[in-house]
């Protein structure tokens, strides 16, 4: 008798819509706690190979998991540029206490990473991790506005908004004048992070986007004494490699191990 090869069930996508009318996206798959979030990047969405990745581990381990789009990003509805920290904020809180029990883990790609520390500094008695991969705390100021010439911030506070050109995209991405000044509201780096759950960073030092001593200085910056950074002296911003997603699950399991024991 020959032997088949059983594929993986296809998640398929639903929506739930939020207190202030938007349609948020996600992919949900039922399991064992504690439950593994993924928190996408500025401008991405959940179709990711990272994203894809963690639910695939999910699923061969019968793992709760759930991967969503912010407003204005990938599937969600929403304009983009109407979008900020804040708002994206609310969605990510949204998605925790409407769509999840228990203790989670949350991971955080890029603006995923700032995202993931301001949702566990609100909810954290459902945060038992935090996973941040090439994470950007505070870069609308630290790597945006800081960097800016002084054409560009003129444009923006003139005009609202400023067309750059993006990395990853033939599109160019706009920078709002609201993302700014909304971001301002939300930075984490300026205190000390009160968040004493375990910690691992992961980051390329290859990256040219997100210097990779953002994670140092994130390690440094919160109370948890059980913080783990992991370089990857190769690693880009994107960390989507077959080595880089190894380290990326290894990460994974020794976090939900810590909260299974």
């Amino acid at each position: 008798m020959s032997k088949t090869t059983m594929k993986p069930p296809k998640v398929e996508t639903s929506y739930f819509v939020s207190s202030d009318g938007v349609k948020i996206a996600y992919n949900k798959l039922s399991g064992a706690e504690p439950g593994i979030i993924f928190f996408g990047g500025f401008a991405s969405d959940m179709e990711g190979t990272k994203a894809l990745a963690l639910q695939d581990y999910a699923m061969q381990k019968g793992q709760a998991f759930l991967r969503f789009d912010y407003r204005g990003h990938g599937k969600s509805s929403g304009v983009f540029t109407d979008g900020n920290i804040g708002k994206w904020l609310s969605d990510c809180l949204a998605v925790l206490d409407k769509l999840t029990q228990g203790r989670q883990i949350l991971i955080g790609s890029s603006m995923g990473g700032w995202l993931v520390l301001l949702t566990a500094r609100e909810r954290p008695k459902r945060v038992g991790g935090i996973l941040g991969i090439a994470s950007a705390p505070d870069f609308t100021e630290d790597l945006m506005w800081s960097q800016f010439d002084d054409e560009t911030k003129q444009k923006i506070m003139t005009d609202g908004q400023c067309m750059l050109p993006s990395a990853y995209d033939e599109s160019p991405y706009i920078v709002t004048r609201d993302l700014i000044e909304d971001g301002r509201q939300h930075l984490v780096l300026r205190n000390k992070l009160e968040i004493e759950i375990p910690f691992h960073l992961i980051h390329g030092m290859a990256d040219e986007d997100v210097p990779y001593q953002l994670s140092l200085k994130l390690a440094e910056h919160v109370d948890s004494q059980d913080v783990r950074v992991n370089i990857i002296k190769s690693g880009d911003h994107r960390l989507s490699r077959e080595q880089d997603l190894v380290e990326i699950l290894r990460a994974v399991e020794s976090l939900t191990g810590n909260l299974t024991k």
